[in-house]
């Protein structure tokens, strides 16, 4: 298990290959991707998203979307972590998790963990974060992690609203 990122209750760490069925797993409740838009066929689908998108971004960018667990029981309960869109010259934080993981602070938990890894192992100026309109639970978690509201837009055919964060260490 390569862990990236160690919290109080989580680990977040790089997805392997052999993931394709947990983030298959992760995807198959209609209410964790109600606002996402892109939903997971099977397990093959899981694994080219993994080989075509997750994977990548670790070589390229040394960060990436990472697979979260519970200590001390190494449970897979989502994931959470930075994403490189170069076509939008930007940095995006993201996260999804298992329903059964909701409203224990877990998304919030791992979320600022990954703007602290941007901000001072990566010396990143900014950080993203987007949520749907309707995804009240997800905004919240974005205004927790001190990020600030910036606009709506339309992003990837979703209207998104927008939130910042600079990083403190550059931005004093």
């Amino acid at each position: 298990m390569n862990v990236i990122i160690e919290t109080e209750r989580l680990l977040l760490r790089t997805f392997t290959m052999d993931d394709g069925e947990l983030v298959y797993k992760l995807n198959l409740d209609p209410e964790v991707i109600r606002y996402t838009g892109d939903p997971i066929k099977d397990v093959e689908h899981a694994k080219q998203v993994l080989e075509q998108t997750i994977l990548p971004q670790y070589a390229l960018y040394n960060h990436g979307r990472w697979a979260v667990h519970t200590k001390p029981d190494l449970e897979f309960i989502g994931w959470c972590g930075l994403k490189t869109r170069p076509e939008r010259n930007e940095v995006d934080l993201g996260y999804r998790f298992l329903k059964s993981s909701w409203g224990k602070g877990y998304a919030t938990e791992a979320a600022f963990a990954s703007l602290k890894y941007g901000f001072e192992k990566l010396g990143l100026e900014m950080i993203t974060g987007r949520a749907m309109p309707q995804n009240i639970a997800s905004i919240r978690v974005l205004e927790k992690c001190g990020m600030q509201y910036s606009r709506e837009e339309i992003v990837d055919d979703h209207p998104a609203k927008t939130y910042e964060a600079f990083n403190p260490l550059i931005h004093k």
